[in-house]
C-alpha cells in the first residue's frame, strides 16, 4: 500500500492523479485531516484516511499497513519540523519500508530560510532508521506565473533575484517523480537523495520577456533590495513572515541556491520538463 499525507493539498492531489496512472486505486491511500475534502478520489476507489501532522494517535492509525509513504512537508512554516517528526515516528512504529519525502533543493547545505526545517526533517529521517527518498523540489514554474495578471497590470515583474538563475518545473512534474519513486518494483531510490529542477535554467528577466512575446507588449523586471521586496510584498497583503520568506528565497535565488542542471526530474518521468515559455504561454492563455 502506498500512503500521501496531505492528498487534498495542491501537489498532493497530483500526486495522487499520478499514481493512479500508474497502479490500481486499491493500492493507494490518501492521508487527510478531512476526509470530505477529497470526494474525487473517493469516486475513484482511492482509500481515505483521516489524520492530522498535530495529532501522532491520528497519524499511527492511517499508517498502519502501509509499506511506501510519501511525506508531503507541512505549509505551516515554523511548526514543520515537529510536525514531520510526528509521521517520521509513526512511519516507524507502523514499519513502513520506504518513507520518500519532499524536500528543498540543496537542503542540508541552503542558507535559504525555508530549507532549515527541510534540513531538519532529514536528518530525523536519517536518525529514525527508516529508508527514504529525499525528493528536494526546486521551485514549481506557477510560483511565477500564478502572478502574471499582477504583471500585466504593473508592467513589470518585481523581486529580489537579482540575475540568479532558476530551473524551475511544473508542479504535476515533481508530483510525477513522486509517484514514479513510490510505484517502483526494485529498491534502486532506497536512500535515495534527488536534486530536482527542471532542464533549463533562466532569469527572472527571461520571465518578464516571455510574459511580453505573449501579451505582445513590452514587461520589465524590476530588481529591488530584500527590504524593499518585502516591503512590497506586506503592503500588497501578504502576512510578514511569510513575505520576509519570500523575499529571503529571493536573495538566495540571486547567489544561485534554487538552480540544479543535473536533469535528474527529466530522468525521473522519462521525459523532458516543460519548458517555461511554454508554461508561461499556457497561464497567459488562461487568464
Amino acid at each position: 500500500m502506498i500512503a500521501v499525507t496531505g492528498a487534498s493539498g495542491q501537489l498532493g492531489r497530483l500526486v495522487i492523479e499520478s499514481l493512479l496512472s500508474k497502479t490500481s486505486s486499491e493500492n493507494i491511500v490518501a492521508v487527510v485531516r478531512d476526509p470530505n475534502s477529497v470526494p474525487e478520489f473517493v469516486a475513484k476507489g482511492v482509500e481515505i484516511r483521516h489524520a492530522d501532522y498535530n495529532d501522532p494517535a491520528s497519524l499511527v492509525k492511517a499508517l498502519k499497513g502501509i509499506d511506501k509513504l510519501l511525506l508531503i512537508s507541512s505549509n505551516a512554516v515554523g511548526q514543520r519540523t515537529p510536525q514531520h517528526k510526528a509521521v517520521i515516528d509513526a512511519a516507524a512504529e507502523t514499519g513502513v519500508h520506504l518513507l520518500a519525502y519532499t524536500s528543498l533543493l540543496k537542503a542540508d547545505t541552503s542558507p535559504i530560510f525555508l530549507a532549515q526545517e527541510h534540513k531538519e526533517t532529514e536528518a530525523l529521517i536519517k536518525e529514525s532508521g527508516l529508508n527514504y527518498t529525499f525528493l528536494r523540489n526546486g521551485w514549481y514554474t506557477e510560483n511565477y506565473t500564478m502572478g502574471i495578471a499582477q504583471a500585466l497590470e504593473g508592467k513589470a515583474v518585481y523581486n529580489c533575484a537579482g540575475q540568479g538563475r532558476l530551473t524551475t518545473a511544473p508542479r504535476a512534474e515533481y508530483a510525477e517523480a513522486a509517484a514514479v519513486v513510490l510505484t517502483d518494483e526494485t529498491d534502486q531510490h532506497l536512500n535515495q537523495t534527488y536534486e530536482l529542477g527542471g532542464d533549463s535554467s533562466y532569469d527572472l528577466s527571461d520571465f518578464a520577456s516571455e510574459i511580453g512575446k505573449s501579451a505582445g507588449t513590452d514587461i520589465s523586471y524590476v530588481n529591488l533590495k530584500e527590504d524593499d521586496f518585502k516591503s512590497a510584498l506586506i503592503e500588497a497583503g501578504l502576512p510578514e513572515g511569510f513575505a520576509g520568506a519570500l523575499a529571503d528565497a529571493g536573495t538566495g535565488i540571486s547567489n544561485g541556491w534554487l538552480v540544479d542542471e543535473s536533469k535528474t526530474l527529466s530522468k525521473l518521468i522519462g521525459r523532458d520538463t516543460t519548458p517555461m515559455k511554454q508554461s508561461v504561454l499556457e497561464a497567459f492563455q488562461a487568464l
